[in-house]
């Protein structure tokens, strides 16, 4: 390893390079599936140089951030995922991924990852970035933002099944569930999630009898889907990346 002063901690590194949060990047330290230099991690506070070693996470080489940014700027893309498309950078069973929308020149220099997920039968708002912290702020619980979602269903909710969701469900599985904002505007059930539970909107629907047709996220935090054509992509504008660092208390310099 290097003296070099610029030395991380290795979760760090992993974080800046888009690959997974820190706490992400813990656990595959711990599982024996990232190796500096071509020896397995053995330890959480390891320190590294991103400029001088090597990191391979399940065998395959990772491009690593400078911690001054000499990599250059980093990228914040906002997609319109459509359905039967996974959020993830590659998928063993060969279904389309997020990275296959993004156009050529917007992956050019940059490593880009989903910022969490949506499912595959479900479309709407997703960000797309190589921010490690930025990253690491999103997903991490203390900084869960609220995200608004718009819920097609075969049947129209009773009033106490919204009200089953705003006091806050207890899951077939047996996980409590926080209070869910919950409302009807015209044919549409909007849901306000503060939580992170996988699959969560389709597993209290389940619970209380409702089909849903179909499932889009319309905002994350600050940022708003619009009218971003289903399928498409563009960057933040600067006002959006402040406004979305702003809300996980980290300073932007977008300007």
């Amino acid at each position: 390893m290097s003296d070099s002063v610029h030395l991380v901690r290795l979760n760090k590194a992993l974080a800046d390079a888009g690959v997974c949060s820190r706490r992400k990047a813990d656990e595959l330290i711990r599982v024996g599936a990232v190796r500096v230099n071509g020896l397995v991690a053995d330890s959480l506070g390891l320190r590294i140089d991103p400029v001088k070693d090597s990191i391979a996470l399940h065998g395959k080489t990772l491009p690593l951030r400078a911690k001054d940014g000499a990599d250059g700027p980093c990228r914040y893309v906002m997609l319109h995922k459509p359905v039967q498309v996974v959020s993830t950078v590659s998928d063993p069973q060969g279904r389309p991924t997020v990275l296959e929308l993004l156009p050529e020149s917007m992956k050019k220099n940059a490593r880009l990852y989903p910022v969490g997920r949506l499912d595959y039968f479900s479309e709407g708002l997703l960000l797309l970035t190589d921010d490690g912290e930025l990253t690491n702020r999103l997903t991490h619980p203390r900084h869960h933002l609220p995200k608004v979602y718009e819920v097609r269903l075969r049947e129209r909710p009773e009033p106490q099944m919204l009200q089953a969701m705003r006091q806050g469900m207890t899951l077939r599985e047996g996980e409590r569930l926080a209070p869910v904002e919950a409302r009807m505007q015209g044919a549409c059930l909007l849901l306000t999630l503060r939580q992170g539970v996988n699959r969560q909107i389709r597993r209290m629907c389940r619970d209380l009898g409702l089909t849903i047709l179909s499932l889009r996220r319309l905002s994350i935090g600050p940022l708003q889907l619009g009218d971003l054509p289903k399928g498409t992509c563009r960057f933040l504008l600067p006002e959006e990346l402040d406004a979305l660092k702003q809300s996980v208390g980290l300073h932007s310099n977008s300007r």
